[in-house]
């Protein structure tokens, strides 16, 4: 196989997530390797491709738009395509969020969001709520409040304290009660339930948003417990929705699948299918309103990015909202996604298989780790699936699958059937 380091240097570009050393020891080829070969994306570029790569009609928008307008500034002016972006937003998101704020990736949709909480509370004379809540093993971007607000242990250890007074609720994942669950999990929904206590040690009055994303547990029943604990607390609901909105779970946000409205909605990834950095925060109309109704001076939030809302990106958002509704990709995930589930749950007997767990077009393998070396398997897969000609997520001992929302049957059997014969030649 052809590397890419026969044709350039690697050393100036420090990758993100990435072990570099061995990366730059032996890095892997494009999705089309230098030999011709091509490689099937497994995980929709990292959960964003909904639409896969280089759709004709978002390559268009794009060139389309930089033609007729490069660059605007989001600070008092605007131009028309992101005023109807926000609009059409509004229109697609649960009942009463119809406030939209732009920003250019998950990241920042999430620091966002935990800003427009904490100004909200102020707003309202409750500016001791200061406090946020996420979970163990959360993931919620890599600014310093998504990271505070996460759960995972090695994305926090090397950054100091953070966010003061972050707390976070157990994790849903239960290996013993949740094993090789197809969809969502029956057992978890009661963890929720964590939350009044963390209520009753901290007080209602100093906590200002719980922070979730949509996937882990048995999540409609634990969203709904979740709604019901924060609403009568008067405790902000944020969705993150970086990886669930536009049909990855079949609709076009989680929060309309299991029927639970939250406050705030985080979204990036799929808003343009991956082709160019967008992301927003969808609001209740209300938390807009009180904040500018509360605002003394002629800027009511300040806050905001040089990209919010750059006009390249709103022409890409359009064109890939054009794209999901006009070829019916919500549905199309909907239908694929008990292919899907056959699909890795066939991979139950394989060796050194631990679990299997799927929602929507989503699923993971995870591995039993080998002594003394965890991460090794999963490591190990990634790159024999890549020679293979399948590209694979791998985190810890677990390999995920998200394959772009075009996928056909053949290909999610092809990456089955890879992953298989990938985990058959492990030891």
């Amino acid at each position: 196989m052809t590397r890419l380091h026969n044709e350039l240097s690697l050393d100036a570009y420090w990758m993100p997530f990435t072990a570099n050393r061995a990366f730059k020891a032996d890095p892997g080829t494009r999705y089309r390797a230098d030999d011709g070969r091509e490689v099937l994306d497994g995980i929709s570029g990292l959960w964003c491709c909904n639409a896969g790569h280089g759709h004709p009609r978002i390559v268009e928008a794009i060139a389309n738009q930089v033609a007729e307008l490069d660059y605007a500034t989001a600070f008092q002016v605007g131009h028309p395509k992101v005023f109807a972006l926000a609009e059409r937003l509004a229109d697609m998101a649960p009942e009463n969020i119809d406030a939209v704020f732009f920003t250019n990736s998950g990241s920042e949709s999430v620091d966002t969001a935990l800003k427009i909480a904490l100004v909200y509370h102020h707003a309202r004379g409750e500016s001791e709520r200061t406090r946020f809540v996420g979970r163990e093993r959360g993931y919620h971007g890599a600014g310093f409040g998504g990271t505070s607000v996460g759960g995972i242990g090695n994305n926090r250890k090397h950054f100091g304290p953070l966010l003061p007074g972050v707390l976070h609720l157990p994790q849903t994942y239960d290996h013993e009660h949740q094993a090789f669950s197809r969809g969502q999990p029956e057992w978890g929904a009661h963890l929720a339930d964590e939350l009044e206590r963390i209520v009753a040690v901290n007080h209602a009055s100093t906590i200002a948003a719980v922070i979730v994303e949509p996937f882990a547990g048995s999540a409609g029943v634990l969203l709904e417990r979740l709604r019901e604990i924060t609403a009568k607390h008067g405790i902000l609901l944020i969705f993150d929705e970086v990886i669930t909105a536009f049909g990855r779970l079949g609709a076009g946000f989680a929060a309309e699948r299991f029927g639970v409205v939250p406050d705030l909605i985080t979204i990036a990834k799929g808003l343009t299918s991956g082709a160019v950095p967008m992301g927003a925060v969808l609001a209740r109309g209300e938390i807009r309103k009180t904040i500018i109704d509360a605002a003394p001076d002629a800027i009511e939030l300040f806050h905001g990015y040089t990209y919010s809302g750059h006009p390249v990106s709103a022409a890409a958002a359009h064109a890939a909202l054009d794209v999901y509704r006009d070829e019916g990709l919500f549905e199309r995930s909907r239908t694929l996604e008990p292919v899907l589930e056959d699909a890795l749950h066939g991979l139950r007997d394989k060796p050194h298989v631990r679990d299997i767990r799927n929602l929507g077009l989503v699923g993971a393998v995870e591995l039993e780790p080998r002594p003394g070396e965890p991460t090794a398997r999963a490591t190990e897969v990634f790159g024999r699936a890549f020679d293979r000609g399948i590209l694979v997520r791998t985190t810890a001992d677990i390999i995920a699958l998200a394959p772009p929302l075009i996928v056909a049957e053949d290909e999610i059997a092809t990456l089955a059937a890879v992953l298989g014969d990938v985990l058959d030649g492990l030891d």
